[in-house]
């Protein structure tokens, strides 16, 4: 195959140029001018950009990876590589009653048990990463998820890790590692994560060897210099790089902490999406820590007593901002904020929460505005992509009736509006930011650049027309501009559409 007539962004941050490039197999076979090159298949590229393919470091397509859809959705974005096993949580490793556990609590972000993956019993990293491997359209790496590790050794339990507790999560880290996990994930403000201190944490990083500690911290926004202490101290004790995943809030307090933990020799980068609202379970948003969430049937008890009735009353700022995503059982409610699913149901808002958390079982999700949403939150976006750590992450969440944007639209968003509209970034400083950075950041080695010996993952777009087509109200709907992709070689977009080609490969550190 040959990409002919487009100009190169090969990963370097080089400006673009005008080069074709050859593929066989699954690599890239030579890059220059290759006018009299015989090849099966030529893609015309003219006028367009032939740009690596785009790594998500944030995404939550475990179990929704599978789905036709959403492996649209990434391509026409130009994703070729998800990062999965994010904020702590997913299904492996751990026996069938851990999976389980993950699979129940975080439902409105992961989805349900992968269809692709073997269930009912114990769950190795290995076998996880063999159900997506030449399964699906886009590549998939693993991060392992602390909180899954932690309920496997110790349950629900907010008990200090004994040092036996310890041994036996090391032990999952290391046999993870060697499975092919490409990091440690932690998830801090969900369960059953949030019991681990920060010696448990860097004890875990120690084997990570060079790959990263990726955290969603203890604390963001105007609190987010709790959580990048404890980073710090987690990094010096361990030695472990660190990712921050999804580092959101105003600039003038993130970006100082980010630079002061530069300057203390931490190996930090962070993931951010371009929008101003964010997306999660609503147990997390609404509930006080004193409810079980990490255990439905208690959580369902404690809120049908009546006990929480004062802290319902201190949420009444809360409810406009808060948008139902997810609502198994009570879809009627999905894309309506708090306040006017309240208003249908004929009921003050609060009760309408306790009602869907209780019919629910805590499997609710939803989209949450940030305060600072308006001129000076959209201005600390742009600060905080334009700063050299920053890498994209959608924090895509697709098992949502009614999800966040994000997932359908942030990578083109970033080229559309941050490049083209804003010139946050130059051409060439967007594909480093959304694929050779992340590729160093997870020791994916050969799918960095668009270099002779590289694996062709390849995205081919036209920097007029590429743009975010999903909104808050239509949030499903694909990226245009985004005509070609290859993945492993193999083409998965042609003119726009699928081609029911599946050569995304479990991605192991090279």
């Amino acid at each position: 195959m040959i990409i002919s007539g487009g100009r190169l962004l090969d990963g370097t941050g080089a400006p673009p140029c005008r080069a074709d490039l050859a593929i066989t197999g699954d690599r890239i076979a030579a890059v220059g001018r290759l006018d009299d090159v015989p090849a099966a298949t030529v893609i015309d590229a003219t006028g367009r950009f032939v740009a690596r393919g785009f790594v998500d470091c944030h995404a939550h397509g475990d179990a929704a990876v599978f789905d036709p859809s959403v492996q649209l959705a990434a391509v026409r974005q130009g994703v070729t590589t998800f990062v999965l096993g994010q904020d702590g949580l997913s299904f492996a490793p751990g026996s069938a009653d851990t999976v389980a556990y993950a699979a129940r609590y975080f439902a409105a972000v992961n989805g349900p048990f992968p269809r692709g993956v073997a269930v009912g019993g114990p769950l190795t990293v290995g076998e996880l990463l063999g159900g997506y491997d030449r399964a699906v359209a886009v590549n998939t790496a693993y991060l392992l998820p602390h909180g899954t590790i932690r309920y496997d050794v110790m349950g629900p339990s907010p008990a200090a890790a004994t040092r036996d507790d310890l041994a036996r999560m090391l032990a999952h880290v290391e046999r993870g590692l060697s499975d092919g996990a490409v990091g440690l994930s932690s998830g801090l403000e969900y369960l059953p994560g949030r019991h681990a201190t920060a010696d448990e944490l860097a004890t875990l990083c120690e084997p990570l060897g060079g790959l990263p500690y990726v955290t969603h911290m203890r604390a963001y926004g105007l609190m987010a210099g709790v959580g990048m202490s404890e980073v710090v101290e987690i990094a010096a004790r361990s030695g472990a790089a660190v990712h921050v995943s999804h580092l959101h809030g105003p600039a003038d307090v993130l970006l100082p902490l980010v630079e002061e933990a530069l300057g203390e020799d931490v190996d930090l980068t962070y993931d951010t999406y371009p929008y101003l609202r964010a997306s999660t379970i609503l147990a997390m948003v609404v509930l006080p820590p004193t409810v079980p969430a990490a255990e439905p049937g208690r959580a369902v008890e404690m809120l049908g007593s009546g006990e929480l009735d004062a802290w319902w009353q201190g949420l009444a700022r809360t409810w406009p901002r808060l948008t139902v995503s997810h609502a198994p059982g009570l879809e009627w409610a999905e894309g309506l904020t708090m306040v006017e699913a309240a208003e249908r149901a004929g009921v003050e808002p609060a009760e309408f929460c306790r009602r869907l958390l209780v019919e629910t079982r805590l499997e609710a999700g939803c989209v949450a505005a940030r305060p600072d949403e308006g001129p000076e939150g959209e201005e600390s976006v742009r600060r905080m992509l334009r700063h050299p750590a920053q890498t994209g992450g959608s924090d895509g969440i697709y098992v949502s009736g009614h999800p966040h944007p994000r997932g359908f639209g942030a990578f083109a968003r970033f080229l559309g509006r941050h490049v083209r509209e804003l010139g946050d970034w130059t051409w060439e400083q967007a594909v480093v930011h959304l694929a050779s950075h992340p590729a160093r950041r997870f020791g994916l080695a050969d799918r960095g650049l668009l270099r002779a010996g590289f694996v062709a993952d390849v995205v081919v777009f036209d920097p007029g027309t590429v743009s975010d087509q999903a909104t808050y109200d239509a949030p499903r709907t694909p990226a245009a501009g985004v005509d070609d992709v290859l993945v492993s070689g193999a083409r998965v977009l042609a003119g726009g559409e699928p081609t029911g080609a599946t050569p995304g490969r479990a991605l192991r550190p090279s």
